[in-house]
């Protein structure tokens, strides 16, 4: 595959390495046969490719499929229990494997940097921002203060970094998601390397923080010439961004070649499943005649700022302003919008589980008014399925006693039997193995954790359900599968879905209707297949723009006119 100068085989699947030509420059990246194992499960198997400078290759497949470990193999930075791979890996024609701790150093760094998954774990939460970007720079050169501060500065600027010279002394708490991601650039890039390795270097973000994110490293590809290995399971931001994709499965390559030629005639069966995951399909109809269920009129949710030794309250955080959501029965609301935007909070507040003014009612009834007990009567009818299911189910309790623990709150006449009859019923019908109520959750992956999640939320048997990012994080094919599941359980019980998300495919193929939220105010709401054909307000193309690819939109950041922006193709 000598016209694919980013090139990527399985060395099990062929007859051997195909040897360099004598006249052909050594390539920046070279792995030959790489394979990693923790103890006798071989994770990586038999991976080779090699990338050039300038050009980017795109690592894709599901979680586990050995895409994270070939990145780190690179720099040997694996984690414990990993034994030391075995093959070859050159960085710049030095070879890594069995490298004394000098060349690692000069490695990582100034040969390669790299934008780990998530910030916030990456990130020390006592140092302020400005120090451990100048402790990237300090340890490989040393210079005066002075210059210090201005390369800090120099380099958070080029990773799009707004405002630096003023922020260095923000801890990563108090940045946003994109701006701890641009924190983390900014560390890799501090010492010019020639290679940028990122690993899922979107996920969980926004469409628009997505975007921004993904322009800024192609930018900076093109600005240095640096080649860049993407690890991703995003198969859009690989069609878009990369140049050769190496398909993996099980710790080995599957498939490889230019990204238009895989895309347009997958040869794997897995590629082609992996293509065809994506969220898609649309609500089943409602009916005209609908009663409405859970209806917010003009709801707010301000919080205090404190400031002071007295902690006296010096303004406000209009988290939510004056929305009004009305959901029928059967229907689904998809809310969408940026992070800050009052989503979640939103969400909280029709559920009376954060305290809100406003009026709130289901099926009529001011839930305001309402005393404990009657409330906790009504929570067996008004169910959440949180974020991060790792989060939100305990540890320590095995699958059957997490679902089985609303109906030992809400129904408790029921007999031991009759109970795991109803969490057998629920597992059953969330697609999960007949063995799961006795196992624990660490032992599920991440799609089967966000099952057990809904199927806590249904054996209530409710009639509104808020579903909070329900596929944040999983692999395309698992949303796919959670979405699915999703329009089964609404079609077979009638239930009513606030649907929050930031990807809009995911809003797409479920939403009846869709309310856009910017700043805590309602941008723009109405039926979700008139809104996705032809939005009305900028801010809504602008997402539009991001989640599916098109031109981009440029928004404007002030808050106080939250629909303006200007866009080069509306």
């Amino acid at each position: 595959m000598r016209s694919i100068r980013a090139d990527c085989r399985n060395e099990t699947a062929s007859q051997g390495a195909e040897p360099q030509d004598a006249g052909m420059p050594m390539s920046l990246v070279e792995v030959s046969n790489l394979s990693v194992a923790f103890g006798a499960r071989r994770v990586v198997d038999g991976v080779s490719f090699t990338l050039d400078r300038g050009e980017t290759l795109a690592l894709v497949g599901e979680s586990g499929s050995g895409k994270s470990l070939t990145a780190l193999s690179l720099l040997q930075l694996l984690p414990q229990g990993g034994t030391n791979p075995t093959g070859r890996v050159t960085l710049n024609g030095e070879s890594m494997i069995g490298a004394t701790a000098a060349t690692l150093h000069r490695a990582r760094g100034e040969i390669a940097g790299i934008v780990f998954q998530e910030p916030m774990t990456s990130l020390n939460p006592l140092h302020r921002i400005g120090r451990q970007v100048a402790e990237a720079v300090t340890l490989h050169r040393r210079m005066p203060g002075d210059m210090l501060r201005t390369r800090v500065i120099e380099v958070l600027n080029q990773a799009g970094f707004a405002d630096a010279e003023h922020r260095l002394e923000a801890f990563p708490h108090q940045l946003s998601g994109g701006q701890r991601q641009r924190v983390m650039i900014a560390i890799a890039l501090a010492n010019n390397p020639t290679l940028l390795i990122a690993d899922e270097p979107t996920t969980a973000l926004d469409v628009t923080v997505q975007a921004q994110i993904l322009e800024l490293l192609a930018r900076l590809k093109a600005d240095r010439g640096l080649a860049l290995l993407l690890i991703t399971h995003d198969l859009q931001i690989v069609r878009r961004y990369a140049d050769v994709v190496c398909v993996m499965k099980e710790g080995q390559i599957v498939e490889t070649g230019r990204v238009g030629d895989v895309f347009a005639n997958p040869a794997h069966p897995y590629t082609q499943m992996l293509l065809a995951a994506v969220p898609k399909g649309a609500p089943s109809p409602l009916s005209d005649h609908a009663p409405s269920l859970l209806e917010a009129t003009d709801v707010r949710v301000h919080f205090p700022i404190r400031r002071g030794v007295l902690r006296r309250t010096v303004g406000h955080v209009r988290a939510v302003n004056d929305v009004s959501v009305d959901v029928r029965a059967g229907e689904t609301v998809g809310l969408v919008g940026d992070s800050g935007s009052g989503k979640t909070t939103m969400a909280l507040a029709m559920m009376r589980l954060e305290r809100a003014e406003g009026r709130i009612r289901f099926e009529g009834q001011n839930i305001a008014t309402l005393d404990r007990r009657s409330l906790r009567r009504l929570r067996a009818r008004m169910q959440i399925v949180f974020q991060d299911p790792y989060g939100s189910l305990s540890p320590r309790l095995p699958v059957g006693d997490i679902v089985a623990e609303g109906l030992r709150v809400h129904e408790r006449r029921l007999s031991r039997a009759d109970i795991a009859s109803r969490v057998a019923a629920a597992l059953e019908e969330v697609g999960l193995p007949a063995d799961a109520a006795e196992r624990y959750p660490h032992e599920f992956s991440g799609g089967q954790r966000q099952r057990i999640a809904i199927a806590r939320a249904v054996v209530l048997k409710p009639d509104f359900i808020a579903l909070d990012e329900p596929t944040s994080a999983l692999d395309m094919s698992v949303q796919a599968q959670i979405v699915e599941l999703l329009r089964n359980l609404q079609q077979a019980h009638g239930l009513a879905f606030l649907l929050i998300s930031h990807d809009l495919k995911v809003v797409r193929a479920l939403a009846h209707r869709v309310v856009v939220l910017r700043n805590g105010v309602v941008v723009e709401q109405g039926p979700a297949d008139e809104l996705f054909a032809k939005p009305r307000e900028a801010y809504t193309r602008a997402l539009m723009a991001a989640a599916f690819a098109l031109e981009p939109v440029a928004v404007n950041d002030d808050p106080s006119r939250p629909g303006e922006a200007s866009c080069a193709s509306c």
